[in-house]
C-alpha cells in the first residue's frame, strides 16, 4: 500500500483505497464526472448554464469572434448564435461588427459580464483546488505537469484533426 492509500495491483493497476481497481480510462471518466458536476453545481450557484460559464470565462480574454467561438466550442454558428442571444439579453455580453470586417461580428464580455465571469471563474478555482487538496505537494505538481503535457499534446494534435 502505498502513501496515497493505494496499493499496486499485478498488472500495473492502482487499487483505490476500497480495494477497487482504477485503470486510467475508468480514473479520467470518474475525474471528469465529478469535475463537470462540481461546475454544473456553481453555475447553477451564479445563475448561469454551464455553457453559458463557459461563454464567459472563454471571453475574460478579449473579444473572440464568432467564428472563433463556434470553433472553441465544437458548434455551428447558429447554434453559437443562441447562446450569444441569450447572454445578450441578460446584460452579459455584447456583440459588435469586427474592426476592419463590417460582415464579421465579436463577442464581448459586458461589465456585468465580466464581473459575473470572474465571480464564477473564482468559486470554481476554489472547488478544483478543494478537489486535488487531498494530494500531497509533489503528487499536485505531477498531476499539473501530466495535465498540461496531454492538454498540449491534444491542442497540437486537435490543429491537426487527430484528438
Amino acid at each position: 500500500m502505498t502513501a496515497t492509500g493505494q496499493g499496486a495491483a499485478s498488472d500495473g493497476r492502482r487499487t483505490g483505497t476500497d480495494g477497487t481497481q482504477l485503470d486510467v480510462a475508468t480514473g479520467l471518466v470518474q475525474l471528469t464526472g465529478l469535475v463537470q458536476g462540481m461546475y454544473a453545481r456553481v453555475s447553477e450557484r451564479h445563475d448561469l448554464t454551464p455553457v453559458q460559464a463557459k461563454l464567459l470565462c472563454v471571453l475574460l480574454d478579449g473579444p473572440r469572434g464568432m467564428a472563433d467561438l463556434a470553433h472553441c466550442f465544437g458548434v455551428e454558428k447558429a447554434a453559437l448564435t443562441g447562446l450569444t442571444d441569450r447572454a445578450e439579453r441578460r446584460g452579459l455580453a455584447r456583440r459588435s461588427a469586427v474592426p476592419g470586417d463590417r460582415r464579421a461580428l465579436q463577442v464581448t464580455l459586458t461589465d456585468t459580464g465580466r464581473q459575473a465571469a470572474l465571480a464564477f471563474h473564482a468559486e470554481v478555482t476554489t472547488e478544483l483546488t478543494r478537489l486535488i487538496a487531498p494530494l500531497t505537494p509533489g503528487s499536485r505538481e505531477h498531476f499539473r505537469s501530466a495535465m498540461a503535457e496531454i492538454i498540449t499534446g491534444c491542442r497540437a494534435a486537435s490543429s491537426r484533426h487527430e484528438c
